[in-house]
């Protein structure tokens, strides 16, 4: 595309809802090393050309790698005007299969993906059945015991509130402070998923994931209920057991403001019963 310098009356701010794959991503985060693919590098180029200038994207969730999203909310500025159609269909025109734009809308100049989010939400989907799935592969996490998701869910009550979220915290994390304000933490089942959904202000790295390793050794009988509690007591992150893997993941939901107006949509994934 083509275009003269931009006025200040064609510049404009633009989120987009966005939904990938991270299966084959190192992340969402670009970084320094060429030799690595992610999702903002993929995202960048993508509008990059449909913008007809260069692109820097902000998002309200950096995932690791591995990680997938269906609620995925980005923004930009553009200095040229385009229907909010164009930054879909050019977006998803140059995009890989494994990254879509599910939507455009202008936004104020005081938005911004991170900050003006009021909440987070994520699922992790277990794939509780004795024998690995094929075509689910890298979509679910396997887990061949029996799981009790109502003893899950129990446990899941003990961890809700504003707490100190040390024993949940990657050791690589840097947030200035662990405590997050849990507003949300069940776990169903449909069938053989069991699911796991998440609410918070805020997620510490790998928090999770973290939590999820928790509630499998309580869902498969390895920990009592009252572990859960402990270990979110005990500030302790060694005492918390196994990173749950990065393949059940998925950022599902970000809130914002209504003033905004962005477009609500089913959590996902399509393989689920939303």
């Amino acid at each position: 595309m083509t275009g003269s310098s931009p006025s200040p009356a064609e510049a404009s701010r633009i989120a987009l809802g966005i939904e990938y794959n991270g299966s084959c991503f190192n992340g969402y985060q670009a970084q320094k090393d060429d030799r690595v693919i992610t999702v903002q590098e993929s995202l960048e180029s993508a509008l990059s050309e449909v913008a007809n200038h260069p692109v820097t994207l902000h998002c309200a969730g950096r995932t690791d790698a591995g990680v997938h999203a269906t609620g995925q909310v980005v923004h930009f500025d553009a200095q040229f005007a385009r229907p909010e159609s164009a930054w879909v269909r050019g977006g998803n025109a140059i995009l890989p299969p494994t990254i879509s734009i599910c939507w455009s809308r202008q936004v104020s100049p005081d938005f911004h993906a991170r900050f003006s989010a009021t909440s987070r939400r994520y699922r992790y989907i277990f794939y509780n059945n004795k024998v690995k799935p094929a075509i689910l592969s890298n979509l679910v996490t396997h887990h061949y015991r029996t799981l009790d998701e109502e003893a899950m869910h129990e446990a899941a009550q003990l961890l809700l509130g504003e707490n100190d979220f040390t024993s949940f915290r990657g050791t690589a994390c840097q947030s200035s402070t662990p405590m997050r304000n849990m507003m949300q933490l069940s776990v169903t089942r449909q069938g053989d998923f069991v699911i796991m959904e998440v609410t918070a202000n805020a997620f510490l790295l790998h928090m999770v994931r973290n939590i999820a390793g928790v509630l499998q050794a309580i869902g498969a009988g390895i920990k009592p209920v009252e572990w859960a509690a402990e270990v979110l007591a005990s500030k302790d992150r060694k005492l918390a057991g196994v990173t749950a893997h990065a393949d059940g993941l998925y950022l599902v939901k970000v809130t914002y403001p209504e003033h905004y107006e962005l477009p609500e949509s089913a959590p996902g994934p399509a393989f689920l019963c939303c």
